[in-house]
C-alpha cells in the first residue's frame, strides 16, 4: 500500500502543475498572440496590395493576416462573422477576388491538436478547482480521524509473532519470578483453576526502585504464558481534556477482553493512581476520573475473564487505597536491587552467546557493579 504521506504530497504537486499550466494558457498565451484587426481594415490593406497571404483553419473563424515584408507590419488576426466564409466576407467589403493571386488565400485543414488544446484550456482551470477541493476534503478527513481516535488507547501490543521474553531472560529477581509462576499457570491452564474453584488475583503490583526489571519481568510472564501483552504508561491515559483518559481506559480493556487470555501492563501507575482528593480539581479532576474508570473496569472482571493487569511503581505509598483492596491489585511483588549473586546471574544472561576474553571474570564484574 503506498504511503499516504507520499500520496498527499503528490496531490499537492499535481495541483501546482495544473495551476501553472492554466495561468500560462490564460495569460502568457494571450500576451504572445498577434494583434487583432477589423475585417474592414484588412480588406482595405488587400486593395492597397499590402497583404501577402490570408490563412484560415477550416475549423476556426480566425484568419491570420500576413503582410508584405516591405510593409513592415507584424502578422495580425481578424475574426469573421459567424456562418460566414472568408470569400463572402471579402466580397462584402469590396475586394475583387478575381484579381487576387490563387495562393493568397490558404484554407488549412483541421489540426488534430486543436480540439485537445481547446478542451485543455477549459478543463485545466476546472481540474485545478477540483484538485483544491479534493485536497481540502482529505485534510478535513484526516483531522476528523485524529479527533475520532483521540479517545483511543495508546497501548502497544506485543504478540507471539514478535520475539518474546521469557523467564530465562530475566535474572536477579528469583523470588519475584517464583511468585509470578502462578499467574503464568493460570493463563496457560485457566480451566484447571476454574474446576478447583481457585481465585487468581486480577491485579499484580510490581514494586521496586527504577531499573530493577519490572517491565522486563511483566513481559516475561506474557512470554512464558504465550499470550498477548498490552503495554502502556500511566501518563499516557491523562490529557488536558476531561474524559479522554476514561475513554482510553475503556478502549484498552475492551481490546484486552477481545484478546483474552492476555496481560495488561501499566507502567508508572502512580502517575494516574495517586490518592484521590489531592488534586486541585477535586472529584472532577481528569486524573481522578481516569482512576475511577480503572477501578470500574477491574471490578467488571469475572471468573471467565482471562485478563490479568500488572502494574509497576516505585511509589506505592502514594497509591489510592482503592487500588490495593482485594479484587484489584491485592498481590504485591517486591523487586529489590540484586545482590552479588543476582548481579552475576544478570551478567551471565547478557554474556550468553557472546565471545568473551579468557581473562574476563564474571565474578569480578559482579563485585565491581553497584547493586
Amino acid at each position: 500500500m503506498p504511503d499516504s504521506k507520499w500520496l498527499r504530497s503528490g496531490a499537492v504537486w499535481l495541483v501546482l502543475v495544473v495551476a501553472v499550466v492554466a495561468v500560462w494558457l490564460l495569460f502568457v498565451g494571450r500576451e504572445n498572440s498577434p494583434p487583432a484587426r477589423t475585417l474592414g481594415t484588412v480588406a482595405a490593406d488587400i486593395r492597397d496590395g499590402r497583404v501577402e497571404r490570408l490563412t484560415q483553419p477550416v475549423d476556426s473563424q480566425d484568419v491570420t493576416v500576413s503582410y508584405e515584408r516591405a510593409v513592415g507590419l507584424p502578422d495580425a488576426v481578424t475574426t469573421l462573422p459567424a456562418d460566414t466564409d472568408i470569400f463572402s466576407a471579402l466580397q462584402e467589403y469590396g475586394v475583387d477576388l478575381a484579381s487576387l493571386p490563387a495562393e493568397m488565400i490558404v484554407i488549412e485543414p483541421a489540426s488534430p491538436w486543436g480540439a485537445w488544446l481547446g478542451a485543455l484550456t477549459f478543463l485545466l482551470p476546472t481540474l485545478f478547482l477540483i484538485g483544491i477541493f479534493v485536497f481540502m476534503m482529505r485534510q478535513a478527513q484526516g483531522s476528523n480521524n485524529q479527533a475520532m481516535s483521540f479517545g483511543k488507547s495508546r497501548a502497544r501490543l506485543f504478540t507471539a509473532n514478535k520475539p518474546s521474553v521469557t523467564f530465562a531472560d530475566v535474572a536477579g529477581v528469583d523470588e519475584a519470578k517464583e511468585e509470578l509462576v502462578e499467574v503464568v499457570e493460570f493463563l496457560k491452564y485457566p480451566d484447571k483453576f476454574a474446576a478447583l474453584g481457585a481465585r487468581i488475583p486480577r491485579g499484580v503490583l510490581l514494586v521496586g526502585p527504577p531499573g530493577t526489571g519490572k517491565t522486563l519481568l511483566s513481559r516475561a510472564v506474557a512470554g512464558e504464558a504465550g499470550v498477548p501483552f498490552f503495554s502502556i504508561s500511566g501518563s499516557e491515559f491523562v490529557e488536558m481534556f476531561v474524559g479522554v483518559g476514561a475513554s482510553r481506559v475503556r478502549d484498552l480493556f475492551d481490546q484486552a477482553k477481545r484478546s483474552a487470555p492476555c496481560i495488561v501492563f501499566v507502567d508508572e501507575i502512580d502517575a494516574v493512581g495517586r490518592q484521590r482528593g489531592a488534586g486541585l480539581g477535586g472529584s472532577h479532576d481528569e486524573r481522578e476520573q481516569t482512576l475511577n474508570q480503572i477501578l470500574v473496569e477491574m471490578d467488571g472482571f469475572d471468573s471467565s475473564t482471562n485478563v490479568i493487569v500488572i502494574a509497576a511503581t516505585n511509589r506505592p505509598d502514594v497509591l489510592d487505597p482503592a487500588l490495593l483492596r482485594p479484587g484489584r491489585f491485592d498481590r504485591q511483588v517486591i523487586l529489590d536491587r540484586p545482590d552479588i549473586q543476582g548481579r552475576k546471574a544478570i551478567l551471565d544472561v547478557h554474556a550468553r552467546g557472546k565471545p568473551m576474553e579468557e581473562s574476563v571474570s564474571i565474578d569480578n564484574l559482579a563485585r565491581q557493579t553497584p547493586g
